[in-house]
């Protein structure tokens, strides 16, 4: 639920009407796994419409697809589990209840370039070209994904008095903060950072199809690894549940280690002029989508 304060001024209160969309007796379809479906079924179509665009057989990508998907949820609940143990150990159970929330995006990536790169081997194809054609619709799920957030009233920031600010429910806020109202609508700042991502990367993308020279392979996954960590170190910063080693939080480390990794692959391959390190050398993959791969 928005409600709008003042019709001159950007001032917004967001309130979630609930994590269940529809309930049909004991079966429940919540917002969480829609979402996350939905993100799934419109990221494998621009996938497939990107690699027709650059020569590549769509059905490669529909392969991969199911590959990502395999690996990625549970890689991301497991990432998650393993930082937030304490809340599950007396029921381990509950570490199956995926749809109730719970995934951190950093794990669903983790598994997701092992499966990539397994995948990418056996079909003899630039794992950096697939990377090419998968990290837009990955922003674009990263910013549908998130207000799966919003419906389960988590991952909000510190409290705040802006014009725009989320209400959480008492039930929902951290201990130290259960006299707060509102709060930093977090899962909406990186929503919106993300959708400026995937505008740069689509920007990117289709000036390489119309312009020489062509953007050298890799340099979209690598634009994404910078641009997205850059959004999530800040926003990070503001929240209140952020997964923890020791003092430390995780997404910040890892999106400091994405921001350096991102600015060193893209100084070798525009800088040394040199082509990334791969999984299929160059004379022996058989999916060359151009001459200057």
């Amino acid at each position: 639920m928005l409600q709008a304060m003042s019709p001159l001024t950007l001032a917004f209160q967001f309130a979630s009407p609930g994590p269940i969309l529809v309930q049909l007796g004991p079966i429940a379809i919540r917002w969480y796994g829609l979402l996350i479906a939905s993100a799934v079924l419109i990221g494998v179509t621009l996938s497939q419409y990107l690699a027709k665009r650059r020569n590549v057989d769509p059905n490669l990508v529909g392969d991969l697809a199911i590959w990502l998907v395999i690996a990625a949820i549970p890689c991301a609940r497991l990432y998650y589990v393993l930082f937030e143990w304490e809340q599950y150990a007396p029921n381990p159970l509950q570490a199956f209840a995926i749809w109730k929330g719970g995934i951190a995006i950093h794990g669903a990536i983790l598994g997701g370039i092992v499966a990539a790169i397994i995948f990418a081997r056996i079909q003899k194809i630039s794992v950096w070209l697939l990377a090419d054609l998968v990290v837009p619709s990955l922003i674009l799920g990263q910013a549908i994904g998130r207000w799966g957030n919003f419906f389960n009233s988590e991952a909000f920031g510190r409290p705040t008095d802006l014009p725009w600010k989320l209400y959480i429910p008492p039930q929902q806020r951290p201990p130290e903060f259960i006299n707060y109202d509102y709060f930093h609508p977090t899962f909406l700042y990186e929503s919106l950072w993300n959708l400026m991502v995937f505008v740069i990367l689509m920007t990117l993308f289709f000036r390489d199809l119309n312009r020489k020279p062509h953007l050298k392979v890799g340099t979209l996954a690598l634009v994404y690894m910078v641009s997205y960590s850059l959004g999530r170190f800040w926003i990070e910063g503001l929240r209140t549940d952020s997964l923890m080693f020791g003092l430390l939080r995780m997404a910040q480390m890892v999106s400091l280690g994405e921001i350096t990794l991102g600015l060193l692959g893209l100084a070798w391959l525009y800088l040394r002029r040199r082509s990334l390190p791969d999984v299929v050398s160059v004379e022996n993959r058989q999916w060359d989508t151009r001459s200057d791969l």
